[in-house]
């Protein structure tokens, strides 16, 4: 999906506010090379404030101004978890790749990365979707338990994005939808349940998700 239109779809913003060349040079200086797909999302997103007051944090340039510690990073963090419990980052090595890999661990941990996702592309789209359904202006208020049966009936009567988010915190986060402004996120507690989370934008998309959703699951 073009990270435009799902902004606009699910975040409500027309006309996203990026960052200057002057602050991505800033970052760039400080690692000796940023990825380019890097620096086309944060030169197309990076100041826009409904990104800002998500769940986790997007490392915008501007943290990297304000706070200390990720100038002592050797790899470019793009999302921390608002208790600093993930993060999510490009690896020193792989700075000066166009699209690398992105890679997922516990935050403030020593031990190895795990991939979460094999482009920033694929990262980037994969996190908008996660992050986007903690904000949607409709939504039951809960969190529910899905058994395989029900994850079924989500599987067989809405669409399933081809974005997958990997290791952050589950082994894998999956989005479903049936229309643009509308989405349910699974997780996958590896355990033969899930967790399930949805929301829509509009009241007409929430009335057309609770179509299916409705009765399904059980409030965690």
């Amino acid at each position: 999906m073009e990270l435009r239109q799902l902004v606009r779809d699910l975040y409500g913003v027309d006309q996203p506010q990026g960052c200057t060349d002057e602050e991505i040079d800033r970052v760039r200086k400080r690692f000796g090379a940023l990825p380019a797909v890097v620096e086309d999302f944060w030169r197309t997103f990076g100041r826009t404030p409904r990104l800002s007051y998500v769940q986790d944090d997007w490392m915008f340039p501007a943290f990297y101004e304000k706070w200390g510690w990720p100038k002592k990073s050797k790899d470019l963090s793009l999302l921390c978890e608002n208790q600093y419990v993930y993060e999510a980052a490009v690896l020193q090595k792989d700075l000066s790749l166009p699209d690398p890999p992105v890679y997922i661990r516990p935050a403030a941990d020593e031990g190895p990365w795990k991939l979460s996702a094999p482009t920033v592309s694929e990262f980037l789209e994969a996190a908008l979707l996660y992050e986007a359904v903690w904000q949607l202006d409709h939504e039951p208020g809960e969190f529910y338990w899905l058994t395989d049966t029900e994850l079924a009936v989500v599987q067989a009567k809405l669409t399933k994005s081809p974005a997958v988010l990997k290791n952050w915190f589950v082994s894998e986060t999956t989005f479903y939808s049936n229309r643009p402004d509308n989405l349910v996120v699974i997780m996958d507690m590896e355990d033969g349940t899930y967790q399930a989370m949805y929301g829509a934008s509009s009241q007409e998309s929430y009335a057309a998700l609770l179509e299916v959703m409705e009765g399904l699951g059980e409030p965690i």
